[in-house]
């Protein structure tokens, strides 16, 4: 049975627990794992690591990077998450749980910066390079064995080593036959993990698992399954077709295919953005629309920022609030022609906005770009709107003075209302 350390990257047909050649006991030995090609790359909480790297002195802290007490965690170290701390959760309840933490505001642009550091490592194993998040992606290495001298296995186990020498931070690794599978994988053994899972082994490994451990199944789908008598993959896998259709529609074969394992979707470097957003959290809650108005046009122009730089325009506007009960209310609309003007994005929400500010006081306002059109086909004007391209112009002006003085060098009036927490 072949079996590789992961610290040396010594391997061999044989099984071996503790490295011949180097003594480590982190080793990987499975019959698999050197015919294996897909796998799912998924750094260790990424933005706490970066900033644990660019500040030794909380390495022994627990760390959660997210904004104030109001907003949400948006990431913890394994310090923290050991006393209950997790992503996306209310920075007053990760507080409570875990009171000594060194709470750090979220720095994107360095998160993104060693983001693309990563995947450029990525994109040096295999052309097959699937971003999923800006720390997370899909590999797919059939064929470049011969390229890099060594199984898929092997040069993946070379990259985790390179990341951490080189940009200072760990990635877990999960190699399977499928994306679901390596996707699985790469959860079962984090932080700076390595974990296998064969085509043959998959069904079996995943029966006695909850069905809420599929990827796409959330609380709510979980629920509804466990009423309908379902709370084992197995139990799921063992549904044919027909009777999945039958009993929860279109998407029920599908269901019960991931349930035994099977994903034939294959790793598309070209996967397009399908939306780009932008939202903040008040650190107090807003009900009066006047007010509400002040974040959505820096959230509008935000968004115009973000489109730029994906080479991208709105061809439709979504509006997301959440209540003070964390609520989540959403309106959509389409735009006469694509946009990435930030007056064009806040024309199109604030009727949306006046029509749910109705004394409901909201912790969080929110935009997004959906769907997406290229950048060509943004504000070139028409009968309808002559002026569309100067006013492009005249935003293209304002981000070269930003961009050269800072984003306060121009700022609009209905930008400065007080209480910024974005």
């Amino acid at each position: 049975m072949p079996s590789l350390c992961r610290d040396c990257l010594h391997h061999a047909a044989q099984p071996f627990g503790r490295c011949p050649a180097c003594g480590s006991r982190r080793t990987v030995t499975h019959p698999d794992l050197f015919h294996l090609t897909v796998a799912h790359v998924d750094c260790d909480a990424f933005y706490a690591s970066v900033e644990k790297r660019d500040r030794p002195e909380l390495l022994t802290k627990p760390v959660i990077v997210g904004g104030g007490k109001r907003g949400v965690v948006a990431a913890a170290c394994y310090l923290a998450r050991t006393r209950g701390v997790r992503s996306a959760m209310p920075m007053f309840k990760a507080l409570a749980a875990c009171p000594d933490a060194v709470v750090i505001k979220p720095e994107m642009a360095k998160y993104v910066r060693e983001g693309r550091r990563i995947r450029a490592l990525m994109e040096a194993l295999t052309p097959l390079v699937q971003p999923l998040s800006i720390d997370e992606a899909v590999l797919d290495l059939t064929g470049t064995e011969a390229l890099h001298g060594a199984p898929p296995s092997v040069v993946l186990a070379r990259f985790a080593r390179q990341v951490e020498k080189e940009v200072g931070v760990t990635v877990s690794i999960g190699l399977a036959a499928n994306r679901l599978m390596a996707k699985l994988a790469a959860e079962r053994d984090k932080p700076r993990g390595f974990a296998v899972i064969g085509a043959d082994e998959a069904a079996g490994w995943l029966a006695p698992q909850p069905v809420s451990l599929l990827p796409g199944v959330g609380p709510a789908m979980a629920k509804r399954l466990q009423g309908a008598g379902f709370s084992t993959l197995g139990q799921l896998a063992a549904l044919s077709p027909r009777e999945a259709m039958q009993r929860f529609g279109e998407d029920g074969p599908s269901l019960a295919a991931r349930a035994r394992g099977e994903d034939d979707r294959p790793v598309n470097p070209d996967r397009e953005t399908k939306s780009i957003s932008a939202e903040t959290t008040f650190e107090a809650d807003i009900a009066a629309r006047e007010a509400l108005e002040a974040p959505l046009w820096r959230m509008c122009e935000k968004l115009a920022r973000r489109l730029k730089e994906k080479d991208l325009a709105a061809a439709g506007v979504t509006l997301k609030l959440k209540t003070a009960s964390f609520a989540t209310r959403t309106r959509a609309t389409r735009l006469p022609q694509p946009t990435r003007l930030p007056d064009v994005l806040f024309a199109a929400a604030r009727p949306m906005l006046a029509k749910e500010a109705d004394g409901t006081a909201f912790r969080l306002i929110g935009i997004g770009a959906q769907p997406l059109a290229p950048a060509a086909e943004a504000d070139r004007g028409d009968l309808a709107d002559p002026e569309a391209p100067k006013r492009a112009a005249r935003w293209a002006a304002v981000e070269a003075l930003r961009a050269r003085f800072g984003d306060d060098a121009v700022v609009k009036g209905r930008g400065l209302k007080k209480g910024r927490s974005e």
